[in-house]
């Protein structure tokens, strides 16, 4: 079992920046890949950012890199999306998911959190 919860989201306008935060529970964190995911109005829920259970290895979907940043602390149980530059494009729930214990990125996602409103003005 793990509990996953988002915060961080919010109002910001075109250009600006926010940190999102996934705190997980479990001690089983170090063992799974995590991911971001995102669904805008209308839209299909799509991935944005995963990382591997280490930390090494990340991957982005194509109109979010360079702007963004995922990242985790195996110590605090957490996962980060840090997003600057933002576009109104980026509206959307952005949704902290964790992986399949020792599944690896690729392995599907078994836990996912709330979600967390991003709005991002013209």
């Amino acid at each position: 079992q793990v509990q996953l919860v988002e915060s961080g989201g919010g109002l910001v306008p075109a250009g600006g920046s926010l940190r999102l935060s996934c705190a997980t529970s479990g001690r089983s964190f170090s063992n799974r890949a995590m991911g971001w995911f995102r669904q805008a109005p209308g839209k299909e829920r799509e991935f944005v950012a995963d990382i591997s259970s280490s930390g090494i290895s990340t991957s982005y979907t194509s109109s979010v890199k360079g702007r963004f940043t995922i990242s985790r602390d195996n110590a605090k149980n957490t996962v980060y999306l840090q997003m600057n530059s933002l576009k109104p494009e980026d509206t959307a729930v952005y949704y902290c998911a964790a992986g399949v214990i020792f599944g690896g990125r690729g392995g599907g996602y078994e836990y996912w959190g709330q979600g967390t409103q991003v709005t991002v003005s013209s």
